[in-house]
């Protein structure tokens, strides 16, 4: 990890969850096209509810995961452990492969705090923070969305396009200068979302992985982000190795005295 460590963790969060699961987890085949439930035509808000009811239900989420990040082209293999306190508290760690932790955050709907070990730095900004590196029209339910693979409640809107395309479900349409579109596999659950934003020069891309079961619900084993802010370009590709729903968590969250404190 190189100095930018801090802003580099912050872009790899905001663009990057009981039945525990192991490296060789239950797959839920993705059926063929034609032979799994079906929407129906010109029958949107029924459409648009069927699809949020393949949600995972949760209070709790954490997950565990190896990741290879790439931020702007300096590589790292990390395991990422996120925790998510529904509506309330995403915290992320990151450790190297020596298993020293470098960095930690925690994003809430109002605030984001950032512990950089590395450079023994702290920061903490407000959640608009983060409209530095991404639109205006991204906030909290969204990144809790991209992270446990449910659906995005502000583009679930009968103002949406849902049409089907060579056998799934796409879903697309405009927020503010925020361009949209969602994919659903034959499980009608999502496969990939982009956002793009042409007037910053802002788009975001995360694509999921095969499903598993998870309290009830199905869960992406994968989760691969792809942003480019700018001349800031993220790529995070994370595959999950435990995933656990509705446990205890903890989110520990402690600033040594001898950090320094970045505005």
């Amino acid at each position: 990890m190189k100095r930018n460590i801090l802003n580099s963790l912050l872009l790899a969060v905001l663009v990057v969850v009981g039945v525990g699961c192991r490296p060789k987890k239950l797959i839920v085949t993705t059926p063929p096209v034609g032979q799994t439930e079906e929407l129906k035509v010109d029958k949107k808000s029924e459409n648009l509810a069927l699809l949020k009811s393949k949600d995972i239900s949760f209070t709790t989420l954490a997950l565990r995961g190896k990741a290879e990040l790439d931020i702007n082209g300096d590589e790292n293999n990390v395991t990422m452990i996120i925790r998510i306190e529904k509506d309330k508290k995403i915290w992320v760690s990151v450790t190297a492969i020596a298993g020293i932790e470098v960095a930690r955050a925690v994003i809430t709907p109002d605030s984001l705090l950032i512990l950089d070990r590395l450079h023994k730095k702290f920061t903490k900004k407000p959640f608009s923070y983060i409209y530095n590196y991404t639109n205006k029209q991204i906030n909290f339910g969204l990144l809790q969305a991209v992270f446990s693979g449910n659906t995005i409640k502000d583009f679930m809107v009968e103002k949406s396009a849902l049409v089907q395309d060579n056998g799934v479900w796409v879903l697309s349409g405009t927020t503010g200068d925020l361009a949209y579109r969602s994919l659903f596999n034959t499980l009608l659950k999502t496969e990939e979302t982009t956002l793009n934003d042409a007037k910053t020069a802002q788009a975001f891309k995360v694509t999921y992985g095969n499903y598993t079961p998870v309290n009830n619900a199905l869960f992406p084993s994968s989760l691969k982000i792809n942003s480019m802010a700018g001349d800031k370009k993220i790529n995070v590709n994370i595959d999950f190795i435990k995933i656990e729903s509705n446990t205890p968590v903890d989110f520990p969250f402690t600033v040594p005295k001898s950090f320094e404190v970045i505005n």
